[in-house]
């Protein structure tokens, strides 16, 4: 079965989504900027709606990754079908930039 079925009516089920996303801390401004831009393009070209981006800054890392103890965090809430997740990490998991991400179905 695929992602892509339709109740009646002809609309597609959506479902909302909370990704969390980890730069890394050498990035300038520009950069993550330009980073970010890409992750929301890998989320609205797969179809998703994106609610709400918030930037919680620089923060300490649990442990380090890469030889790094600090990264950007930001925190995406989006709606999707239940296809698009794993289309967007397919992406993410690629870029450079990213340290770590969490994309996870969120209950309302």
């Amino acid at each position: 079965m695929s992602g892509g079925h339709r109740p009646r009516g002809g609309k597609r089920r959506m479902n909302k989504y909370e990704l969390i996303i980890v730069l890394s801390a050498k990035l300038e401004d520009d950069e993550r900027t330009k980073a970010m831009e890409r992750v929301q393009k890998y989320v609205t070209r797969y179809g998703g709606v994106i609610e709400s981006i918030d930037e919680w800054g620089k923060k300490k890392l649990a442990y380090e990754i890469q030889k790094m103890s600090e990264g950007f965090y930001y925190f995406i809430r989006f709606e999707s079908e239940p296809s698009v997740p794993a289309q967007v990490e397919e992406n993410i998991r690629l870029m450079e930039q990213v340290l770590r991400f969490l994309c996870i179905s969120r209950e309302e």
